[in-house]
């Protein structure tokens, strides 16, 4: 999911009333929900774990690890403001208990709202690489932004007022999880009828639309080549398209991962990939994509694009 989910995560949860329970509790929560993240400052790091987008630092073991380091930051800040005389306005006292608690619930939500993605989660790295994915919702939810920012502002505005302030986020976050269960029930569907289709298909993705959330693009490997279509509940599995070939095994393919890092990289996190080639003047442009985003007409949404130097060509006459 995108960071401003993961803040109003962080930031509903404080305003169902747990920010109450300890000085800085709320900030504990937003910066916690979006902790998992740092791995996007790691993408030269020589240990493949860290320089993995959704590695281990959005793993079980980070989940573990992360919260500790975020907890003692807060307690420096704090002990920090109290020798400068700071006064707070929540009036609160620091509670290190639920402090740590606070970090460890925030840095929970992150991985388990990132597995609702297509994009996948390494849930057990360092110690295994496999990408676990509920396919439930789209990486940007509009209407997961619209229930929980309305119900924060709404919060806010009643504490402020000095009226009973912790129901409606209480309430947004259940709508939230009942809306999140749906989803996984639906795409555990729309699988469900790719393989009475295609039974030898070996992987199969279920790709929320964003806005339609009902809806999926559905994308399958089958004999090495992919296919896919579009399904909803009242229409059902529409149209099958493909195949497309993989094409991962042509020497300009192999050419192009050996000289671009960024390519292999990408190829670490493709689940499903595919490659295709195109002759320029002077190169020859190869391209990797990942049949989860298959676009019509690009090929792919997600791509890395490498040039491999040729002798040049003069350019084809016009037809």
């Amino acid at each position: 999911m995108d960071n401003s989910t993961h803040s109003l995560a962080g930031w509903a949860i404080g305003q169902a009333g747990l920010k109450t329970t300890t000085r800085k509790g709320l900030a504990a929560l937003i910066l916690a929900a979006n902790m998992p993240d740092i791995d996007v400052f790691f993408s030269g790091f020589p240990w493949e774990p860290l320089e993995t987008h959704r590695g281990v630092t959005h793993s079980i073991f980070g989940v573990a690890a992360l919260p500790p380091i975020l907890f003692v930051l807060l307690l420096l800040l704090d002990k920090w403001q109290v020798a400068r005389g700071a006064t707070f306005k929540s009036g609160l006292p620091l509670h290190k208990g639920w402090l740590l608690t606070l970090c460890y619930l925030g840095a929970l939500t992150h991985p388990l709202l990132d597995l609702q993605t297509t994009y996948a989660v390494q849930l057990f790295s360092p110690v295994s690489g496999l990408w676990y994915h509920a396919d439930s919702l789209f990486i940007i939810d509009v209407w997961i932004w619209s229930v929980l920012s309305l119900a924060i502002a709404w919060s806010r505005k009643a504490q402020a007022k000095r009226r009973e302030w912790r129901t409606v986020p209480q309430a947004a976050i259940a709508a939230v999880v009942v809306y999140t269960v749906f989803n996984i029930g639906l795409s555990d569907t729309s699988k469900a009828r790719v393989m009475l289709r295609a039974p030898r298909a070996d992987a199969v993705f279920a790709s929320p639309q964003p806005i339609l959330s009902w809806r999926r693009q559905m994308s399958w490997r089958e004999d090495g080549h992919y296919f896919y279509a579009y399904f909803s509940p009242l229409g059902g599995l529409g149209q099958t398209r493909g195949p497309i070939p993989s094409n991962m095994n042509d020497p300009l393919v192999k050419e192009a991962r050996g000289a671009d890092r960024a390519m292999r990289r990408f190829l670490r996190w493709s689940v499903l990939p595919f490659a295709w080639a195109k002759r320029e003047r002077c190169a020859i442009r190869v391209s990797i994509g990942d049949a989860r985003y298959l676009d019509p007409q690009h090929g792919s949404r997600l791509k890395r694009d490498t040039v491999l130097p040729r002798p040049c060509q003069d350019a084809s006459p016009a037809r």
